[in-house]
Formats: structure tokens, sequence, C-alpha cells
């Protein structure tokens, strides 16, 4: 997998697993193979002010996956080349800064 950092600041923990790519303290797990399509798709991950993380907008970016358009082994796009996690890209960003008071610092999304 390519690992991009968008900015400088704490980022969330990730672990891949196969093509299942998991974040946080096993909070959200997506099976990227599952993702791939014939066109290029982007997963964003955000949270939101309770650090809840999820797979869609939210207040703040945690992470955008990019996921390549599927390569076939024929011009006639009859059989797909296995998927394969080196060519995802995961894009990270900072997590967002928590004041005492509970308030998050950072700019939102």
């Amino acid at each position: 997998m390519i690992i991009k950092e968008v900015n400088e600041g704490v980022k969330v923990a990730y672990a891949e697993e196969g093509t299942r790519l998991y974040f946080g303290d096993d909070e959200l797990m997506l099976n990227l193979k599952k993702y791939e399509r014939d066109e290029e798709v982007t997963i964003d991950i955000c949270t939101d002010d309770d650090m809840i993380l999820i797979a869609g907008l939210s207040k703040y970016f945690v992470a955008n996956i990019i996921i390549p358009a599927r390569a076939y082994e024929d011009e006639e796009k009859t059989t797909p080349v296995p998927f394969n996690m080196d060519r995802v890209t995961l894009c990270l960003w900072a997590l967002p800064t928590i004041e005492p008071d509970g308030v998050p610092v950072t700019e939102e999304v």
C-alpha cells in the first residue's frame, strides 16, 4: 500500500491484513477488495466531535483510500488481474486536536 501524509500531526492508527484495512482500535474495518470497480474508487474515512470513525463524510477527514480501477489480463476485459493492495493509496490526515473542554480545534472538512 502506498502511504501519503497529507498534513502534519498525529494520524489514526491503522493496520493492513490481507485485503482488509483496520482503523483505530479495530473500530472500523474495510475489505478493500470488495470496493474494486472498473473505475477508480475513493473512500473517505472521517470522524466527528466524539471521535467516532465512519466510512463516509463527517466533520473531520481522517483518511482517504484510493483504489485504482480494476486491471485486466486481456483487452476484452474478461479476466481481471487479482486485487493487489500494493496499488492502493492511503492518504492520512492529522487527527483533530481536542482542547481540555472537549472542543476540537482542527479545521473542519
